[in-house]
């Protein structure tokens, strides 16, 4: 594990000496010799890569995933909502790291943390998988839309989840929740961005029984097994939250939409590369679940793009007052290129579902 992570950048570093002691005090187990490094990515909740000598003699790896330091919204960077989804998951044939405590007494790192096990396996950064065979491809697709699934399958009240989100309006909240988003960071107008928030405004299709949602269901987020085309573990729960399970399902196909990464394929020939159609990804999913399809996808699929669109504005928006890196600023096409797509894809004929 450590040889994917680098030296802790100095803006995530905290007491490696207080982690030591909670460790010894909460960790069974645990005897010290403890080394910290951290992963590549995770913006919004630093990870770190842990290494660690047990009282058995053996050196053991744990990821440890904090709340970044700083002044923060109470609502954002939810560690705690990490912890608790996937303790709940544990046994339920959804993959997910086996968690060990949640931290939240400030005082230790100066911010909430938890600790779960390292899982070993491949992370597939980029979505056309390069190295891989067109048979691994469509494997491992396929085993992304299996582990979506059942994830979907889980009763949210049979896993003490039936608290976990305000399931009712979700689509509604949604898209007045990303149209305030956008209208927030605007800096200019998009026609294609307007017609589209009001399409979505009169388009929501009616409500689905609410399921636990990942939020961020991509390859990205998935552990694969060593040398299996198997899901081992879904990371990065910071999104997940009870609604509408069709907008996963929308939003892990939207690499046949987008063209940039991490999503999408960046020009790449998936079709050569081996990796399903969009509606073979679909029916693999809706036969797992009995479902004899998805209505209303072209909604879902535009929800999802008009939810990156406004991403991408924000970031566009913070580049522009110098409130974040100068880099954030070549997200201007992504905005005006996510809009225009999204408000294309509404009005071609439905194709997946």
């Amino acid at each position: 594990m450590l040889n994917e992570t680098t030296e802790v950048l100095p803006r995530n570093r905290f007491d490696e000496e207080a982690l030591h002691r909670y460790l010894a005090a909460h960790l069974a187990g645990y005897a010290g010799a403890l080394q910290v490094r951290q992963f590549p990515g995770g913006y919004s909740n630093p990870t770190y890569a842990l290494s660690a000598e047990m009282r058995d003699g053996a050196r053991r790896e744990f990821v440890l995933r904090k709340r970044p330091s700083g002044q923060l919204l109470p609502s954002a960077h939810q560690v705690d909502r990490e912890f608790r989804v996937m303790r709940a998951l544990d046994g339920t044939g959804v993959p997910v790291p086996r968690v060990h405590f949640l931290c939240e007494d400030t005082a230790v790192l100066g911010q909430s943390f938890f600790l779960m096990d390292h899982v070993p396996g491949r992370i597939f950064g980029d979505p056309s998988m390069p190295g891989s065979t067109a048979a691994e491809r469509d494997a491992v697709y396929g085993a992304k839309m299996e582990t979506l699934a059942r994830l979907h399958a889980v009763e949210p009240a049979a896993v003490g989840l039936a608290d976990y989100g305000r399931p009712d309006n979700f689509l509604g909240r949604l898209v007045e929740r990303w149209i305030r988003q956008y209208r927030a960071a605007q800096t200019d107008d998009i026609p294609e961005m307007e017609k589209l928030a009001a399409w979505l405004q009169a388009h929501q299709p009616p409500a689905q029984p609410a399921r636990i949602v990942h939020g961020d269901f991509r390859l990205g987020n998935l552990i694969v097994h060593p040398a299996q085309p198997r899901v081992v573990a879904v990371l990065d729960w910071e999104l997940s939250t009870l609604g509408d399970p069709f907008c996963d399902v929308a939003y892990g196909c939207l690499a046949h939409h987008l063209f940039e990464g991490p999503i999408g394929w960046e020009g790449a020939d998936w079709r050569s590369l081996g990796i399903p159609e969009e509606s073979e990804l679909v029916r693999r999913y809706c036969a797992l679940r009995g479902l004899d399809g998805i209505p209303h996808w072209r909604f879902y699929i535009a929800v999802n793009v008009f939810k990156l669109a406004a991403i991408a504005q924000g970031a566009y928006r913070r580049a522009l007052d110098g409130i974040a890196p100068a880099a954030g600023l070549s997200r201007r096409k992504n905005v005006l290129t996510r809009a225009r797509l999204a408000w294309e894809l509404v009005h071609r004929a439905p194709c997946a579902a």
